[in-house]
């Protein structure tokens, strides 16, 4: 059975570069933090192949549909596999998704948070299959998101020390 960095090369899918920061801005955080046998993913945001961030920009259920939200978020899990494969060196180190918490930049009264989140959920199912990607999931609406992202998350992995 195909690795993670084997499905994704299969897929065609290429992972975009380090986000793209203004020069005055520095994060005091890392965008993964390994622990032991964990790696805690700091939130991620959709990135464009370039390193930017992907619009588009905005409150889910007013500027932005609930489908492109969904992509947003899709696009958010490549951002997310980009820095993991940073960090790690190979997405085959990751042996199993623990937990997913997706916000969503969301208009009063949005109740398809669910949905949305669909779009990162199906692209980790799909690179590491349904043992490895099964993962715990929460989809909140919040009030906003820096940078007037429509999707913004956050995850926890288990990964293979020894590959180290």
């Amino acid at each position: 059975m195909p690795g993670a960095d084997e499905k994704l090369a299969a897929l065609g899918i290429v992972l975009p570069p380090p986000l793209k920061l203004p020069p005055v801005m520095v994060l005091p955080f890392p965008w993964v933090n390994v622990r032991g046998d964990r790696a805690y993913i700091s939130g991620h945001g959709p990135q464009e192949p370039d390193g930017s961030l992907a619009g588009p920009f905005g409150i889910v259920g007013e500027s932005v549909s609930p489908e492109e939200a969904r992509a947003s978020a899709r696009k958010v899990g490549l951002s997310m596999l980009a820095s993991l494969k940073r960090e790690l060196g190979s997405l085959d180190r990751i042996t199993g998704w623990c937990r997913v918490h997706g916000m969503v930049n969301s208009a009063p009264g949005f109740t398809q948070t669910p949905a949305v989140m669909n779009g990162f959920s199906d692209l980790i199912l799909e690179v590491f299959g349904p043992e490895i990607g099964r993962h715990a999931r929460t989809a909140i609406g919040v009030a906003a998101l820096p940078f007037d992202l429509p999707v913004e998350i956050e995850a926890e992995v288990t990964i293979n020390e020894r590959m180290a």
